[in-house]
């Protein structure tokens, strides 16, 4: 294989029977649509994303959670568009936008403001210090986090998008390692990798119990109103935790930190199938071309 080389800014995400490649300039997405052909979508990214805010430690992790959200909102909204042409439906914009807001609104409540009303009840009920009621915060999100992504996993739908996530995954490696991009190529990586999401979940949990050990004793509505309002933080000092350790992987103390990581992503990631790599593998080499020529036409 030839020397390790590695993406200036990369972002995937499985989306419905597809996967979402992200370089600085485009984003590309390949779905398998139900009469089996591959189809293909690319969209350029906005200036901010190559703006100086998006150097700026800490700053551009917050654009970099910005960039989760509405990106994967866009690759999901159009997968799911194709999916629908299959069976004569049709899924609007509306749709999606609500069932998006509604996501987003039961997730902070589930994984943000329910930890921390359990961490305040049981830190008075027990008349613990602050620190133990945060503690405990910590500990009640970082398990809500692990079933969530353990129990939806158990839906056959999710599993495929799993696999997707494995697939993605694969890819990357395979393009990092400078394998052929092919499918026997991509097959034998692994399905984990130190640069995912999830790695990022797990990240801002731990980094929540640091820095909400740190506010002290609080009333009720100020604990779980800083819980909301230091996300954007958490969220910078994570990504800067994240992309440390992923352009230090192969320093031996590194491999040892993200070894967490990789392991939550078993419960995000399943062995993908073929005709699943065969889809990432079109995504991302529809994204480097793309990439190539915005970077031409810059020149």
């Amino acid at each position: 294989m030839s020397q390790r080389r590695t993406l200036p800014a990369y972002g995937g995400q499985a989306v419905i029977e597809g996967v979402m490649m992200r370089g600085r300039r485009v984003m590309a997405v390949a779905v398998r649509a139900p009469d089996g052909r591959i189809r293909t979508r690319v969209e350029p990214l906005g200036r901010l994303y190559r703006s100086p805010l998006a150097r700026i430690p800490f700053v551009r992790g917050v654009i970099g959670l910005w960039d989760a959200l509405v990106l994967g909102y866009k690759a999901l909204h159009w997968s799911a568009q194709v999916q629908a042409e299959g069976s004569g439906e049709t899924l609007s914009q509306r749709d999606m936008v609500v069932s998006s807001m509604v996501a987003l609104v039961v997730g902070l409540a589930l994984f943000m403001a329910l930890p921390a009303a359990v961490g305040k009840g049981v830190e008075g009920w027990l008349n613990l210090s602050p620190w133990l009621g945060n503690l405990i915060e910590g500990v009640v999100r970082l398990l809500l986090v692990i079933a969530y992504v353990g129990l939806i996993g158990l839906n056959p739908e999710i599993r495929r998008l799993y696999g997707y996530h494995g697939a993605e995954h694969k890819t990357i490696h395979a393009f990092e390692h400078g394998a052929p991009l092919t499918v026997d190529g991509v097959r034998p990586f692994p399905e984990e990798h130190p640069r995912c999401g999830t790695a990022f979940l797990l990240i801002l949990v731990l980094v929540s119990v640091v820095l909400f050990s740190l506010l002290g004793p609080l009333d009720w509505f100020w604990r779980l109103a800083s819980r909301i309002l230091l996300l954007p933080v958490i969220a910078g000092i994570a990504y800067e935790y994240l992309k440390f350790t992923a352009a230090h992987v192969d320093h031996p103390l590194v491999r040892l930190l993200v070894k967490p990581n990789l392991w939550l992503q078993k419960l995000t990631t399943r062995p993908p199938s073929d005709d699943m790599i065969e889809v990432a593998i079109v995504a991302f080499k529809t994204m480097r071309q793309h990439e190539e020529q915005a970077l031409d036409v810059a020149a």
